[in-house]
């Protein structure tokens, strides 16, 4: 299978990572670059980007580039609608003709199951935003969130870090005391915007609002909850809370055949699922409210694997190629959650 190349984008909201592999689904070069959501940069500037990686990508596998992939899988954060994935492909074959054969587009939820099976399963998007989003075995999909910031984005990192924002605001207009000290959150957001006073804040909620630079407070606020402030831990908390939710929401629509080995597949990520332990007590909670009749495996990609793999594996996929692949080597269960050993409701709080 000499000279037969696929390719895969994992494409989020604030960086994008792009695999080369070859016929025997061997990584032969992976590279990183920014952000590819059509609807924060435009279609034709995640084309350009998108050809920048796979132009550096062919380089550092020695590849000429006149070499045209087989097909490049394109999972993107923001590729939900069918008519802007066809617009997107348009782009890139007009603007770069000679990048591929052919295209396969689809949402970053999608790329994250088909990295861990091609039955279906269930992912759950923690990163700049959020997202759930569910496949059958049949074909058919599911989501809850997934909206964006101006509706949702419950329990992902802009969200974590506008709720500590709001808090503090609300807090000094004595709207809604808050329980705890607010000041060492109010100095992480004096420090991490650059400002002094609350009306400084405004520059960045509205004229030079940027949706990634705001969600990085996120992870100052994990360092603080870890150290012990308790503002940030109920932040965290509750995104944990949230993000449970999300899963209940779908749980009703698993088909019976994604469950027949008894347990549902849940592949966790973004980068707020690196404060597992801040986010357990609030996710655990919540999923002690709803009776899910099967049990929970929470997977994790593993350190190296991007969802990526996933999107050149559908890149073969739509072609029949019969690319060879072991699942089980691009993740690992991090948490079970089985409703049914539960005992009031308590078991999980400091178990399992």
């Amino acid at each position: 299978m000499d000279g037969i190349y696929f390719a895969g984008v994992e494409g989020g909201a604030t960086h994008s990572t792009l695999i080369i592999a070859n016929g025997n689904g061997e990584i032969v070069a992976k590279v990183n670059g920014d952000g590819t959501n059509h609807w924060m940069v435009g279609i034709p500037e995640v084309a350009r980007r998108i050809a920048a990686m796979a132009s550096e990508a062919k380089q550092a596998a020695n590849i000429p580039d006149t070499v045209k992939f087989k097909c490049i899988g394109l999972s993107l954060s923001g590729c939900e609608q069918d008519t802007t994935n066809a617009a997107l492909e348009r782009e890139i074959k007009k603007e770069f003709p000679g990048l591929s054969e052919g295209y396969v587009v689809c949402s970053d939820t999608l790329g994250s199951i088909l990295t861990v099976s091609n039955l279906g399963g269930v992912v759950v998007i923690a990163g700049t935003g959020s997202n759930a989003f569910l496949r059958n075995p049949n074909g058919e999909t599911f989501q809850c969130g997934g909206w964006g910031h101006a509706i949702g984005d419950e329990g992902g990192a802009w969200w974590i870090a506008f709720k500590a924002v709001k808090t503090i605001f609300d807090d000094d207009d004595n709207l809604e005391k808050c329980p705890y000290d607010t000041t060492v959150v109010w100095n992480l957001v004096k420090s991490h915007f650059n400002i002094e006073h609350r009306r400084d804040m405004l520059e960045h909620c509205y004229a030079s609002f940027q949706k990634s630079f705001y969600a990085r407070l996120c992870q100052k606020m994990s360092v603080a909850a870890s150290n012990g402030d308790e503002l940030c831990q109920s932040i965290f908390t509750d995104a944990g809370r949230q993000l449970a939710k999300m899963i209940s929401a779908l749980t009703p629509k698993v088909d019976k055949a994604l469950i027949d080995a008894g347990h549902l597949s849940i592949i966790c990520v973004g980068s707020v699922w690196l404060s597992w332990e801040l986010l357990r007590k609030g996710f655990i909670k919540e999923l002690n409210k709803h009776k899910i009749p099967f049990e929970l495996r929470l997977l994790q990609l593993k350190p190296n694997v991007s969802m990526a793999v996933g999107a050149y594996y559908m890149a073969a996929d739509s072609l029949n190629f019969p690319m060879p692949r072991d699942y089980s080597q691009n993740y690992e269960i991090f948490f079970n959650y089985d409703g049914h050993k539960l005992t009031n409701g308590k078991e999980y709080l400091n178990g399992n």
